[in-house]
């Protein structure tokens, strides 16, 4: 079991940046769900594990005193493959035939193997055109990939990075830093605008999809809607 990504202290901090209100330690006032918070902070919510999933590959590597994840999403009836994001070891990734590389945002966690993977695989790398990054190709907002038969979509999701980008594909949301168990991102370039592209972006879809994201175990859209502080009612 990969520990969710941020406890209740994480999460409070997160708010009162993205608020601009050190100090401020009412949930209410902060626009967080108190039960939500409570339920991490005493260890009695944990996302239900959505069990084994035709053509998601996840790989969770380290970086300094964290791990971060990446994914190989595949066509089972064509085995065309796709990595999303490249943590900092693509090892793994290598024995699927990968045709493309997404990337969720430039962070440099999530691309570091970039460089390496393209030339193991000869794969075509993507990344939102704000946030053009060297070796990958920059696409607009709205953009549409495939991957053998299986349709890639991608929304926006930014506000924890300029470029952020959520692909959605075959019941799956590949979300990098955007949301994760029980949380968000950072909210690094705009918190306001993390929690509006979230909402909009991640949570209007249907409840049963499996949310990836960047760290931590993987969740889906329902469970994030009833146990996530930041986004809980």
């Amino acid at each position: 079991m990969i520990p969710l990504e941020d406890n209740a202290g994480d999460i409070l901090g997160k708010a009162q940046r993205g608020l601009r209100r050190p100090g401020e330690n009412d949930p209410g006032r902060l626009g967080l769900n108190a039960a939500a918070l409570r339920a991490i902070a005493e260890g009695t919510w944990y996302p239900k594990n959505p069990g084994p999933i035709d053509g998601l590959v996840c790989f969770n590597t380290p970086f300094h005193d964290m791990t971060v994840n990446s994914y190989v999403v595949f066509d089972p009836k064509t085995m065309e493959a796709a990595a999303f994001d490249t943590g900092t070891d693509c090892t793994g990734m290598l024995k699927y035939r990968i045709r493309q590389i997404f990337l969720t945002h430039i962070h440099g966690d999530h691309v570091l193997e970039l460089d390496r993977l393209k030339e193991r695989t000869g794969a075509r790398a993507f990344v939102s055109e704000r946030e053009p990054i060297e070796g990958a190709e920059p696409f607009p907002d709205g953009a549409e990939f495939q991957i053998g038969n299986l349709r890639v979509q991608t929304r926006r999701t930014s506000g924890h990075a300029r470029g952020g980008v959520t692909y959605v594909v075959a019941g799956l949301a590949i979300v990098g830093d955007a949301m994760f168990a029980g949380s968000m991102g950072g909210g690094l370039v705009s918190y306001e605008e993390a929690l509006r592209t979230n909402r909009e972006n991640i949570l209007s879809l249907p409840d049963d999809t499996v949310i990836c994201p960047g760290h931590g175990p993987l969740t889906t859209v329902g469970e994030e809607k009833l146990h996530n502080p930041f986004f809980a009612k």
